[in-house]
C-alpha cells in the first residue's frame, strides 16, 4: 500500500511538472508614442537617459531596423495601431475598419486571439483605434485617447529665450496632467494593479500597456526637464530651417504636428523641443523601470516575454521637420526589443522588419498558429538565428497620397507626386539622407529598379496611389 501511495505521488508530481513545462507564458508589451529610433541611449543617442531601456536592451535581442509602414492622415498612428491589431498591411488595414464588428465576431483581433488561447487579457492607456478597446481586452483602465489635450501656448514655440509662456511642468494647462496625476504614471500604476491581478489567475497574461509619451504635448515633471539644459542640446546634423518640399508633401503649416514649432525653424526652437522630448523620454524610462521591477519582485519575470517598440518615430528638427508625418528614418524607424526565457542577451539584429511583427512574434512564444489574414512575421526565427535574412528585402512607406517610399538596406527611394520628385539616398554613405543622388547618372540603373520594386509593393499591398498619373515615363 505504501509503494501504491508513492506511485500516486510520483504520478502528481510528473504531471504537475509537465503541466508546469507546458504552460503558456506570459506577455508584458510595452508601446510608446512618437518614439524614433534615435531617440534612446542604447541606439546610440548619449544625450538622452533611458537606464532602464537599456538594462531591457542589454537582457534581451534589439532590431535596429525597425520600420512603421506610414498612415493614411495626419495621425499616423491610427494606421500603425490598426496594423499591430488586426495584423494586416496598411491599405488592407485601412479597408478593414468598416468590417471592425464582424473581425470581432471571429477573434480577429491580437488580444482576442490570446484569449481564445487562454490568456486573461490587460489593457491600458493609449488605444486609438476605431473599435472600443473594452470589447477586445477582458481588463481595461484608463483608456486615452490620440493625444493629451492641448492649448493654442503649446504651438508656434518659443520664439526666442524670453518666451516662457508654455513650460512643460505647468499643470495649469492639462494635457499630460489632466486627472490630476501625469499620464504616464498613471499607466505605471495600472500595470503594477494588473500584476498583482495576474499573479493570483491560473491563466497566462497578456498586458499591453500603451504610453501617450513621447507625444506631445510633451510634458513632464521640471526635474526631468532639468536634466537637459537646453543650450547642450545638439542640433540635428541635417537641420534646416525649412524643408523645400514641405506643402507639396503635406507638412506645411497646415499640418498640426508642424505648427508646434515657429516657421522658419530655429535653432533655440529645435533644442527646446528636443530638451521637453527627451525629458518626457527619461519620464517615460522610470516608470518602464517600475514596471519591470515589479515584475522581477513578484517572480513574474521568470515566464514572461517583454516586448517593447513604438508606433512611429519622430523628426524634432531633422530636415526642417517636427512631426512624423514624412518617409525619413527618424520618423518611420523606432527601437524594438525582445527579452525573456531563452532569448539571447545583449544581441542585435540589423536586418529590417516591420514594428507589427510584434503581433505574429507573440503568437509564436504562445505556441499558436498564426492565423491566415495575418500578413506580418514572427521575429522569432530571425531570433534564433534559425533566419538570418529579412521577411522583407525592402520596406515599403506610404503618407496619405503625398508620399512614397522604399527601402533595401543600401538605398532608399522618396517620391513626392505633388512637386512631383523623386529622391534617391545611399544610406550606407549618407545615413541622415541629406544627399540627392536621383539625377546623377552612375545611378540611374538602381533608381530603376527602386522604381521597379516599389510598383510591385503598391500592386501588391492595394495601395490606391497612381503614381503613372505624375510620372508617365517612369511608373
Amino acid at each position: 500500500m505504501r509503494y501504491f501511495y508513492f506511485a500516486v505521488a510520483l504520478s502528481i508530481l510528473f504531471i504537475g511538472c509537465r503541466e508546469k513545462e507546458t504552460a503558456r507564458p506570459n506577455i508584458l508589451f510595452i508601446f510608446a508614442d512618437d518614439l524614433s529610433y534615435e531617440a534612446v541611449h542604447f541606439a546610440g543617442n548619449t544625450e538622452v537617459i533611458t537606464p532602464n531601456l537599456d538594462k531591457l536592451a542589454e537582457q534581451g535581442v534589439t532590431f535596429t531596423h525597425t520600420y512603421n509602414m506610414g498612415g493614411w492622415n495626419g495621425a499616423v498612428c491610427v494606421a500603425s495601431r490598426a496594423m499591430l491589431n488586426t495584423g494586416r498591411y496598411l491599405w488592407r488595414a485601412k479597408s478593414s475598419q468598416a468590417n471592425y464588428e464582424n473581425m470581432k465576431n471571429e477573434r480577429q483581433f491580437w488580444s482576442l486571439q490570446l484569449q481564445a488561447a487562454g490568456y486573461d487579457t490587460y489593457m491600458t492607456g493609449k488605444w486609438h483605434v476605431s473599435i472600443s478597446a473594452d470589447s477586445l481586452f477582458q481588463h481595461v483602465r484608463d483608456i486615452r485617447p490620440g493625444m493629451p489635450g492641448s492649448v493654442p501656448e503649446a504651438y508656434n514655440r518659443p520664439l526666442s529665450p524670453n518666451d516662457t509662456t508654455w513650460l512643460p511642468w505647468h499643470t495649469k494647462y492639462g494635457g499630460y496632467w489632466q486627472g490630476g496625476k501625469h499620464w504616464t504614471e498613471v499607466v505605471g500604476d495600472n500595470a503594477i494593479d494588473f500584476l498583482n491581478q495576474a499573479k493570483t489567475s491560473d491563466h497566462p497574461f497578456f498586458m499591453y500597456l500603451a504610453f501617450n509619451a513621447p507625444h506631445d504635448p510633451r510634458q513632464s515633471p521640471k526635474k526631468y526637464v532639468e536634466m537637459y539644459p537646453v543650450d547642450e542640446i545638439a542640433i540635428p546634423e541635417n537641420f534646416k530651417e525649412l524643408y523645400a518640399y514641405k506643402d507639396s508633401i503635406g507638412c506645411g503649416e497646415g499640418l498640426r504636428d508642424e505648427r508646434l514649432a515657429p516657421f522658419p525653424r530655429t535653432s533655440y526652437s529645435i533644442q527646446t523641443h528636443r530638451q521637453e522630448y527627451y525629458a518626457i523620454i527619461t519620464h517615460l524610462d522610470d516608470q518602464i523601470g517600475r514596471i519591470l521591477a515589479y515584475l522581477k519582485e513578484t517572480g513574474q519575470d521568470k515566464n514572461t516575454y517583454i516586448l517593447f517598440s513604438a508606433d512611429h518615430g519622430l523628426a524634432v528638427g531633422h530636415h526642417g521637420l517636427v512631426g512624423k508625418q514624412n518617409m525619413f528614418d527618424h520618423s518611420m524607424r523606432v527601437p524594438l526589443i525582445v527579452a525573456g526565457p531563452d532569448i539571447p542577451e545583449n544581441e542585435k539584429r540589423d536586418m529590417q522588419v516591420y514594428l507589427q511583427d510584434i503581433m505574429a512574434t507573440t503568437f509564436d512564444l504562445a505556441g499558436i498558429d498564426k492565423p491566415e489574414y495575418v500578413e506580418f512575421n514572427s521575429l522569432m526565427p530571425l531570433i534564433s538565428e534559425e533566419k538570418t535574412e529579412s521577411f522583407y528585402p525592402e520596406i515599403y512607406g506610404a503618407y496619405i497620397n503625398f508620399q512614397r517610399m522604399i527601402r533595401t538596406d543600401r538605398y532608399k527611394l522618396i517620391v513626392y507626386p505633388r512637386v512631383p520628385k523623386i529622391l534617391l539616398f545611399d544610406l550606407e554613405n549618407d545615413p541622415l539622407e541629406t544627399v540627392d543622388l536621383s539625377n546623377q547618372s552612375e545611378f540611374i540603373e538602381i533608381k530603376m529598379q527602386l522604381i521597379s520594386r516599389l510598383k510591385d509593393q503598391q500592386k501588391m499591398m492595394e495601395d490606391p496611389l497612381d503614381l503613372h498619373a505624375y510620372f508617365p515615363d517612369l511608373f
